[in-house]
């Protein structure tokens, strides 16, 4: 049947009809061969029986008949060697080109410039993505800003301070103010909570603050509910926005005058900067990810009639920091200075093995390999082959822990000095935006909303005290420039070209000299020293085998 819009009709059938239509040809064939047997007539192909002896000038038919035969294969011959000799001739065309490879280069290498001139945009973005100049937005933010936030990680909030900004802030013009906003609370016990905010509220303001998890995220979690079940759900729930919402209101009313209230965002890589302004927003201003290092560059939000909100890029670790510190605050394992495997060792050395074990739910392991193996068994992270995916694993381990998901913490010690920076005056005078008691309420409500991991449920860590951090340009080193100025390449390419031809010289001379090394080479024979008063063979080499000797 030909269906419409169709230029040809379909050949697909059904099952039944393809059978009976198998059937009939076979029943066909049946007979035909069946009355080919009743005639006599066979159907067996007939074998050449070549040129009779009766024949005449048998002979000269055989030899025309080989003749024909040595062409045909002199033909193939003459073809196979021609595509030989055009493959020689490809080979000798490479390698010429290979030893002028380093022209082409020079001349890439003024196109890229060409390119750059045309399109300077392209070289923006690779300013973009480095270090000075993030280093560089990070002090833009701190210049504009009237107030600083200063966003700690509750797990490890002595860890996620940077003494060099805190000194750097009250150093500046302006009487600008410092508070702290402890992220992600509701992955501490209550009581570390209690302790952590009591000790930092001796020195700078302090608001409790819980972020809500992106839709984004939630989708990427399998939430599938409805928009008010989402909306209650603990996840989706934000604590401590109002709070510091009033605050910056409040101050900036207290200020006066026509100008904005500007507040600068800051802190280490993945503390929760952006997902702190999208909440106090309610909406995505910022692109905010468990990957670290998204933000490169100032971004200015606006969250009511005058108080602005200025996102800022990640605080840069100094390389002199511990190794647990590095591994959590800085970027060297996404910019591929240090392993995720390694990464991995440092922060499983800062924790008590028995309660990892019991966090993740493994068996016991002896060595981070063991535990990285393990862990990828458990999450059913595998390679192509079945073959288990440790990297994988390494790399979900390290999202857990800077991410919003893995519950652990540090427990606030008494030894740990105030800074030097830190005076009765400076507290006194940040304390004086804001109402101690409202403040403390404020707090407490918070508390009394999040439900907490009890530290049975908790990974205990060994925090490595404050993170040193790169807050001057002039300290971080320049990067090397991935394309070379012309004029080296051209003269490089050159100095190339000469050693390539003394190069060719030398190896036109060597086939001579390793012909006359093997004319006069001649076969060496080891001598053995035989006993013959014993069956067995001695020889120089002492781990020799000998059947006498070993086959008893």
């Amino acid at each position: 049947m030909k269906r419409p819009k169709l230029k040809k009709a379909s050949k697909r059938l059904s099952c039944s009809k393809r059978y009976k239509i198998q059937k009939k040809v076979k029943e066909h064939n049946r007979k035909l061969r069946k009355e080919a047997k009743k005639k006599g007539v066979k159907n067996r192909p007939k074998k050449d029986p070549g040129v009779p002896n009766s024949a005449p000038f048998k002979e000269e038919v055989l030899r025309e008949a080989e003749q024909r035969r040595l062409q045909i294969e002199e033909q193939k011959e003459k073809q196979k060697q021609a595509a030989k000799e055009e493959r020689a001739k490809k080979r000798k065309q490479e390698k010429e080109s290979g030893s002028k490879e380093k022209e082409p280069q020079a001349k890439k290498a003024r196109e890229d410039n060409n390119i750059q001139k045309k399109h300077p945009e392209k070289k923006n973005a690779e300013l973009r993505n480095s270090k000075r100049f993030q280093c560089a937005e990070l002090n833009k933010v701190i210049d504009a800003s009237d107030v600083v936030i200063e966003v700690l990680d509750a797990r490890d909030p002595l860890g996620c301070r940077c003494p060099q900004l805190e000194e750097m802030v009250l150093q500046k013009e302006g009487n600008k103010k410092l508070i702290f906003v402890l992220n992600k609370i509701d992955l501490v016990p209550k009581a570390n909570v209690d302790k952590w905010m009591q000790k930092l509220q001796q020195e700078f303001p302090v608001v409790a603050f819980k972020a809500s998890v992106s839709k984004a995220q939630a989708k990427k979690n399998r939430i599938k509910a409805s928009k008010e079940i989402y909306d209650n759900s603990s996840g989706a729930a934000c604590f401590g926005n109002s709070v510091l919402t009033e605050l910056l209101t409040r101050y900036a009313a207290s200020k006066g005058g026509d100008s904005r209230l500007r507040v600068g965002v800051v802190g280490f890589p993945n503390v929760g900067k952006s997902s702190l302004i999208n909440n106090l927003k309610e909406s995505t201003a910022c692109i905010a990810g468990v990957k670290r290092g998204i933000t490169k560059s100032l971004q200015e939000v606006k969250i009511s009639e005058n108080v602005n909100l200025l996102d800022s890029p990640g605080i840069l670790a100094c390389p002199s920091n511990p190794a647990a510190a590095m591994a959590l605050r800085s970027l060297q394992v996404e910019e591929g200075q240090e392993s995720t495997q390694e990464a991995v060792r440092v922060l499983l050395k800062q924790c008590n093995q028995t309660q990892v074990i019991l966090q993740f739910n493994i068996a016991n392991y002896r060595n981070v390999a063991e535990f990285l193996t393990l862990l990828a068994k458990k999450r059913g992270f595998l390679q192509k082959g079945g073959v288990l995916n440790t990297a994988q694993a390494a790399s979900a381990f390290l999202e857990d822990w800077s991410g919003a998901k893995l519950s652990y913490h540090c427990k606030p010690t008494d030894k740990q000095a105030t800074p030097a920076y830190v005076t009765d005056a400076v507290i006194a005078d940040m304390w004086s935006i804001l109402d101690r008691a409202q403040l403390q309420t404020g707090n407490e409500n918070t508390l009394r909303s999040i439900k907490f991991p009890t530290p049975a449920n908790s990974i205990s860590f060994t925090s490595s005290g404050p993170t040193r951090g790169l807050l001057v340009v002039s300290d971080i080193p320049v990067e090397k420039a991935s394309v070379r100025p012309v004029e080296e390449l051209v003269v490089e390419a050159e100095n190339n070209n000469e050693s390539e031809q003394i190069a060719v010289e030398t190896k036109a001379d060597e086939p001579e000299k390793v012909l006359s090394e093997e004319k006069t080479k001649h076969v060496q024979f080891k001598p053995v020293a035989v006993d013959n008063g014993s069956s067995t063979v001695k020889t120089d080499d002492d781990d020799a085998y000998d059947f006498n000797t070993y086959f008893k």
